[in-house]
């Protein structure tokens, strides 16, 4: 059996453990990328650990070890609680704010996972409090945390941002999160249209106001300026993402905003492995040929004009079952340059946009961690299992979605 069809074999086994076992795929491509690299394929030791993504390790490190420190000391779960008071009024305009919420605080950093954990247990109860339906509230924290998650200050879309400029597609990072946030926008009003958002807002119900949460501290506004210092630092000077926030993490520490030892075991190591791992694998796949075998699978099925509708239903029936950012992103991006030349024609930042899009509109089904958190937050279990076979239906169902959306925009948007 040759290397290419080894490696290729290797990362099919990564998706389909990160879709049906526990098991942290990224360690077993690490061990993978080795095994196959060095005695398979003849390649340098050093060659192999070369493919291991540093700059993205520092990048995905920096970033949660940062928002790490807001979460350890209080400053998220602070915000969240002040900002959930802004649901006091119409019980219509509860889903919009739920998805605000979600969407900007998934957009300043703390990405999509680490939101939703934030505003789920607030939004699910008031939401249940005021008769909005628990599908509802759902789709609107997980697809609002979604639609920021790939901001070029949040690590998934520093991530992603990485990603494409390795194939060739750089500085469309703002690109990359109006595609991603106007899907996810759509499909959001769909659902405030579908699932009882106008009926509610026609009724006027009122919802009953939140008592005040606790003041903010010292260490809350100093954390909220360090993290804005930050942000400004990387959206306007064009500071390193990873590294810049290292040392705005570095500097809370110095000046006494958190305790270093409760932050560290808070960083999402586990996350970070699973993509950088996945990654070293299909740089190995590379080297052997092996991308070229994956692709040409795909380009089998696809045709130029159906070729961003195709990838995206791919892509999005993996990620329903699997990770978006530690395996599915890094296995398919890669991939972009020698589809559309297998295919014989497209649009690789559309090809790149349909890829994003169609992978991340899935990720409300409970199978997902977001879809998953919020079916942990009801605390009827019968209102929970009815949420969870919901929303089974509605993730499965964005699989379709997805593909149709990109299938007629992506192409449009790219061009844009």
């Amino acid at each position: 059996m040759s290397p290419a069809v080894l490696a290729l074999l290797a990362l099919m086994l990564a998706i389909g453990l990160s879709m049906t076992a526990r098991v942290n795929v990224g360690l077993l491509a690490i061990a993978l990328a080795w095994g196959i690299g060095v005695y398979a394929a003849d390649m340098k030791v050093e060659a192999v650990i070369a493919g291991f993504p540093s700059n993205l390790f520092i990048t995905l490190a920096g970033v949660t070890f940062l928002f790490a420190i807001a979460k350890s000391n209080g400053t998220l779960d602070l915000l969240a609680r002040h900002a959930a008071r802004l649901v006091r009024g119409n019980a219509g305009l509860l889903p919009l704010v739920f998805f605000g919420i979600a969407g900007v605080l998934a957009t300043i950093g703390p990405g999509a996972i680490a939101s939703v954990a934030l505003v789920a247990p607030i939004a699910m109860a008031t939401g249940a409090q005021a008769g909005v339906p628990h599908l509802l509230t759902a789709i609107m924290v997980g697809t609002g945390a979604n639609a920021g998650n790939l901001s070029p200050i949040s690590a998934v879309g520093a991530m992603v941002n990485q990603l494409m400029g390795r194939i060739g597609l750089p500085g469309h990072e703002w690109k990359v999160w109006a595609a991603n946030f106007l899907a996810h926008a759509l499909v959001a009003i769909v659902a405030y249209f579908a699932f009882g958002g106008v009926r509610l807002f026609r009724a006027g119900r009122n919802v009953a106001s939140e008592e005040a949460g606790p003041p903010f501290e010292r260490r809350h506004w100093l954390t909220i300026g360090v993290s804005m210092a930050w942000m400004i630092a990387v959206i306007v000077l064009r500071a390193n993402v990873g590294l810049s926030a290292f040392a705005a993490g570095t500097i809370l520490i110095l000046i006494a905003a958190v305790e270093e030892r409760d932050v560290i075991p808070r960083i999402p190591l586990d996350i970070i492995f699973m993509v950088t791992g996945v990654t070293m694998l299909i740089g190995v796949l590379e080297a052997t040929g092996g991308m070229d075998l994956f692709t040409g699978m795909i380009a089998r099925i696809a045709r130029p004009a159906t070729l961003n509708a195709v990838i995206a239903f791919v892509t999005g029936i993996i990620s329903t079952y699997s990770s978006t950012s530690g395996v599915v992103l890094p296995a398919f991006l890669p991939m972009v340059p020698g589809l559309v030349r297998q295919v014989g024609g497209g649009d690789p930042l559309a090809v790149a946009l349909s890829i994003n899009v169609g992978s991340a509109l899935v990720d409300v089904s409970p199978l997902s961690t977001l879809g998953a958190l919020c079916v942990a937050a009801v605390a009827d279990p019968v209102a929970a299992r009815d949420l969870f076979r919901k929303l089974l239906i509605w993730g499965l169902s964005m699989a379709i979605v997805g593909a149709v959306l990109c299938g007629l925009l992506a192409g449009l948007f790219a061009r844009a």
